[in-house]
């Protein structure tokens, strides 16, 4: 019987040492902001301070689900900071989180959030590691340049970098946009246009256009309404 008592202990303490390793992960900081409803599908707009991991953005739909017991159909969008509020897409967000129905589950849906609910997790933009790289290129064609920002284009995994030169009288805007090996995929030099005091940036001959205002990029279809189908904050 005191052998049994030692093992019992000595199996507790097992137990409570792993139990005590095993580190803890909290709930990244968030904001809901939106919901959109419709016959089929709630989608909850839920604006996050940084890239998550996967096992963030789980752990994070795990909570908003817990919190949303009522919505059976719960759909979650994770935007970054500058990220439109109106969905013109999956290059508009970050990332989403569907939860499944029982009869949508299939052999291949494994992932789960904390209370054992299935869903299915989307990521579309860069990780953080990615992200930080691409943030620190030195293109040559900036060196010696005004840069008025760097801006991580998620759904094109490139880095957009505007800038001006000091010694350019005409005050033109160039534009160079470089992927993940450091290869610029486009150079541009757009046309300045004022509208209501605004100043936009023509990019293509279809009248699509860029608008930097407080360190957020825009970009904007021609006919888009004046809608950005994307929206980026400096250095995110």
């Amino acid at each position: 019987m005191t052998r049994f008592f030692k093992n019992v202990t000595v199996l507790c303490s097992i137990m409570i040492f792993f139990a005590c390793g095993k580190k803890r992960m909290d709930i990244p900081p968030y904001t809901v902001s939106k919901v959109f409803k419709s016959d089929t599908l709630t989608t909850v707009n839920v604006h996050i301070n940084n890239r998550l991991t996967t096992p963030e953005l789980l752990l994070l739909a795990g909570k908003l689900k817990a919190d949303s017991t009522k919505i059976k159909n719960l759909e979650i969008h994770y935007l970054l900071p500058g990220n439109t509020e109106t969905s013109a897409g999956d290059h508009s967000f970050y990332a989403s989180a569907r939860y499944l129905k029982d009869t949508e589950v299939k052999p291949v849906d494994t992932l789960k959030d904390k209370n054992g609910n299935f869903l299915r997790l989307k990521v579309f933009g860069l990780s953080r590691k990615q992200a930080t790289r691409l943030l620190t290129l030195q293109p040559n064609e900036i060196k010696g340049k005004n840069v008025l920002g760097r801006f991580i284009d998620d759904y094109n995994h490139t880095v957009i970098i505007p800038f001006n030169d000091p010694l350019d009288k005409k005050g033109d805007l160039y534009i160079i946009e470089l992927d993940s090996t450091a290869k610029a995929v486009s150079r541009t030099v757009p046309q300045k246009v004022v509208e209501d005091g605004i100043d936009k940036w023509l990019v293509t001959q279809n009248g699509d256009y860029l608008i930097i205002r407080n360190k957020v990029l825009g970009q904007y279809a021609a006919d888009g309404m004046g809608v950005p189908f994307n929206s980026i904050k400096a250095g995110n």
